[in-house]
């Protein structure tokens, strides 16, 4: 059962990683700035699904909650401020 909770942990990261790299380049070719502040928001949530795979899996004896809910919060408040003060 814990291979199967580690194979999930790892893919939702892989997931994060390849939807960042895929913003970070278009941003990159268009340098739109929602899809920048989309990037950043795909930085923190693949922190935060690494943050998690270590969490539950590598130190199950710390605790890295609060880290985890502060990478997640400056993702979506990233993106939420780009929605909010950038849309076009």
């Amino acid at each position: 059962m814990e291979l199967i909770g580690s194979s999930v942990y790892l893919l939702c990261f892989a997931a994060s990683v390849v939807c960042m790299v895929l913003l970070v380049r278009s941003y990159a070719r268009t340098r739109s700035r929602l899809l920048l502040w989309s990037a950043i928001c795909f930085v923190c949530l693949a922190a935060n699904n690494l943050l998690l795979f270590v969490d539950m899996l590598i130190l199950p004896q710390i605790d890295l909650r609060p880290l985890r809910h502060l990478t997640a919060l400056g993702g979506i408040g990233a993106l939420l401020y780009g929605f909010v003060w950038d849309a076009e």
